[in-house]
């Protein structure tokens, strides 16, 4: 009798740690999964922009980069990447000026927002961005 009892408890505690795993695994209330994300208009031209730019796109790049921000970009993050973009875009074909105002747009909506040391050393775009952020 007290084997059966010994056996129930083991039971009792090893279904206690797998359901202490799943909950665990389990994503914070209200997370938002890329499938949702993607569905958003902003989120969606954002995506496009930065697969045209991959794509040597520029001219469709800047429109849908500039469409993502327009839509209303909800992350920090994403609102500077999209700045970046378009600081590239504008650097390298000499809209210097438009270059300055995105890497700032890139600092207002991201404080911590900075280039990678390779993307600080390029010659277009790395002595604005330098002068920007001063």
């Amino acid at each position: 009798m007290s084997t059966s009892r010994g056996i129930s408890g083991v039971a009792v505690l090893t279904i206690a740690i797998v359901l202490a795993g799943c909950a665990a695994r389990q994503p914070p209330s209200g997370a938002t999964g890329l499938i949702e994300v993607t569905e958003r208009p902003a989120e969606r031209a954002l995506l496009a922009g930065m697969r045209a730019y991959d794509d040597g796109q520029y001219a469709e790049s800047e429109k849908s980069l500039k469409s993502a921000l327009a839509a209303g970009l909800t992350g920090a993050k994403d609102k500077a990447h999209a700045y970046k973009l378009l600081a590239f875009i504008f650097c390298t074909s000499e809209r210097v000026a438009d270059c300055e105002a995105a890497f700032r747009a890139a600092r207002t909506a991201d404080p911590a927002f900075a280039l990678s040391r390779s993307e600080s050393g390029h010659p277009l775009w790395g002595p604005v961005y330098r002068r920007v952020v001063r």
